[in-house]
């Protein structure tokens, strides 16, 4: 009974470090929480399970953060769902913002949407 106990406990450690080291980027989520943007890891979890590159959002809310912009996660995944240019949009607002133009996320991603091709 002892080994099966101890053969459970190792099953389930060796589980648990799977699930923290392949499934949730919590490197991702510390460098976010460093640079100021609030992001949580159930958040970067979901991400992976909706097939979005966490990386590309973190890392896209860490620069409009420091350019200046107010950005929210979510319009940033649904502009990946629906097929736009993440980095072309971060691009977009922290240069507005740089010229002191007045651009919104909605605008600037449906000037990315509106340069896409359908396929």
């Amino acid at each position: 009974m002892e080994i099966e106990s101890r053969l459970f406990f190792l099953i389930s450690a060796v589980i648990i470090a799977f699930v923290i080291v392949f499934l949730i980027p919590i490197g991702l989520w510390f460098q976010a929480k460093v640079s100021g943007v609030r992001i949580t890891i159930i958040d970067l979890l979901f991400m992976k399970w909706r097939k979005v590159p966490p990386a590309l959002i973190v890392n896209s809310m860490i620069s409009l953060a420091k350019g200046g912009v107010v950005c929210k996660r979510d319009e940033l995944e649904a502009h990946y769902l629906a097929g736009g240019d993440i980095q072309k949009v971060t691009d977009s607002l922290i240069q507005s913002k740089t010229f002191g133009r007045k651009l919104s996320f909605k605008e600037a991603a449906q000037m990315d949407l509106a340069n896409k091709k359908p396929t």
